[in-house]
């Protein structure tokens, strides 16, 4: 059946209002408190079973000045996209010698995922081991720049 009014209406006289004994519903006092109240007290039990790492501090958190963020880019995009980057003004042919500047795409890492066909220059402010063999290997410069 569905009920044409809500149950509230009805409960309206009742001393209660269907919450059963009086006391219960003043206040928070029956469930201990409100939120997280009585978690190092009445609730501990409650803490240590659900929530055990509520209290104390764990680990660290390191001096945002220290972290640096690194945005890499791989020798095979660089290899895909030349004509790309020749043509946007990135990378530029001097004497049949291509210079690429990496920072001006906005990275600051080469990484050696990939293989180069062309030799070429390449400057960023760091190169991963691998990259600056496989540049050095098709004879090319990895040029470090600050």
């Amino acid at each position: 059946m569905i009920r044409k009014q809500r149950k509230i209406r009805k409960l309206r006289g009742s001393r209660s209002v269907g919450g059963g004994c009086t006391k219960k519903r003043r206040g928070a006092g029956h469930k201990g408190g409100r939120g997280q109240a009585g978690g190092n007290k009445h609730h501990w039990t409650w803490m240590v079973i659900n929530d055990p790492k509520h209290f104390g501090k764990y680990g660290f958190k390191r001096p945002s000045k220290t972290i640096q963020e690194f945005k890499s880019i791989n020798l095979d995009y660089i290899d895909n996209e030349l004509n790309k980057l020749l043509n946007n003004n990135i990378a530029t042919k001097e004497n049949d010698e291509i210079i690429i500047d990496v920072t001006k795409m906005g990275y600051n890492k080469v990484l050696g995922s990939g293989n180069l066909t062309n030799a070429m220059t390449i400057k960023s402010p760091k190169f991963s081991k691998k990259a600056v063999e496989k540049i050095e290997a098709i004879g090319g410069i990895a040029e470090i720049i600050e």
